[in-house]
């Protein structure tokens, strides 16, 4: 116990430092309800129009991250978690050590900093950074892929990190790979379109591709044949090739399919909204699908909404 007395300084030092304590963390308090409410108050970002770009950020902000670092080391580390250079809108840094401790980050993982988090694992259960980890030992930089929560939209989303090993720290930056956009989905029609007009059998076998051309962040190309009324290609799910499509319903009970095959038999092509399973969010959401008349077949090309 500390004696209380206006003669003993000691006291009075005590006093002083835990005052300052304790008014440093309420002001702390307040900044961080402050830095929420503006948070959620402020307007969604549109998402990028292609994930190119984000690529393209991600990986430039990776290597004034490392550049940094080589040059301040922990001067760096606190420099990654605040406000700033580093810290642009989804995409920020965060640094483990080759042990898997976390010792920065700009983003939700802040929380981790100080854990060991080798054996953490995604929404998916995919222990990424083990991964991210082993990559790095053996080829100093590489990237990932996992699913992590957006803080922006407040969902788990897929997320690509690309990472560099720069002396015992793992720097790496992530991005989210978007939804994709109207101008996406009609580009990727145009070209299926193309595809099914100069050979049918080797653009269905493209469209099926789960690792091909034809398959773009949510983006996917379905085909229907029209007199036979089957499935001849469908990007999210090969299994329904040659399952018969128009007893197809999306989850409200829409027969979406007569409906898409009414409308280019009237018109040649058309549009409609119906709800969807996005295979990238595994979630049933709204979803805008172009179709088109080439030959005989129907080719559909849809985009996600938020």
């Amino acid at each position: 116990m500390f004696i209380e007395s206006k003669n003993n300084p000691f006291a009075r030092t005590v006093r002083f430092v835990c005052m300052a304590f304790i008014v440093s963390l309420l002001l702390s308090t307040m900044f961080s309800g402050i830095v929420c409410a503006a948070e959620k108050s402020a307007a969604k970002p549109e998402p990028a129009a292609d994930s190119r770009d984000d690529a393209k950020r991600a990986k430039e902000l990776l290597d004034r991250a490392v550049a940094s670092y080589r040059e301040k080391k922990e001067l760096a580390l606190a420099a990654f978690m605040r406000q700033g250079e580093f810290i642009q809108g989804d995409l920020y840094v965060y640094v483990i050590n080759t042990n898997g401790v976390m010792l920065s980050s700009g983003g939700s993982s802040s929380a981790l900093i100080g854990t060991n988090i080798t054996n953490l694992r995604d929404a998916e259960g995919k222990p990424f950074f083990r991964e991210m980890l082993d990559i790095a030992k053996s080829q100093n930089s590489g990237s990932v892929e996992y699913r992590w929560l957006n803080r922006v939209d407040r969902k788990v989303e897929r997320k690509v990190a690309y990472f560099q090993k720069v002396g015992d720290a793992i720097l790496s930056v992530g991005y989210y790979i978007p939804r994709a956009s109207a101008k996406q989905a009609k580009d990727m029609l145009n070209r299926a379109s193309e595809a099914v007009k100069n050979d049918p059998e080797s653009a269905f076998t493209a469209f099926n591709d789960l690792g091909g051309k034809y398959i773009e962040d949510d983006l996917y190309v379905f085909v229907i044949d029209i007199d036979k009324k089957l499935f001849r290609a469908h990007g999210a799910s090969p299994r329904l090739v040659g399952s018969d499509a128009q007893t197809l319903t999306d989850p409200t009970g829409k027969p979406i399919i007569k409906e898409m095959v009414s409308i280019v038999k009237a018109k040649g092509q058309g549009e409609l909204d119906y709800v969807w399973r996005n295979p990238v969010t595994s979630k049933n959401e709204k979803k805008h699908t172009f179709v088109r008349k080439v030959g005989n077949f129907l080719v559909g090309v849809g985009y996600y909404a938020r």
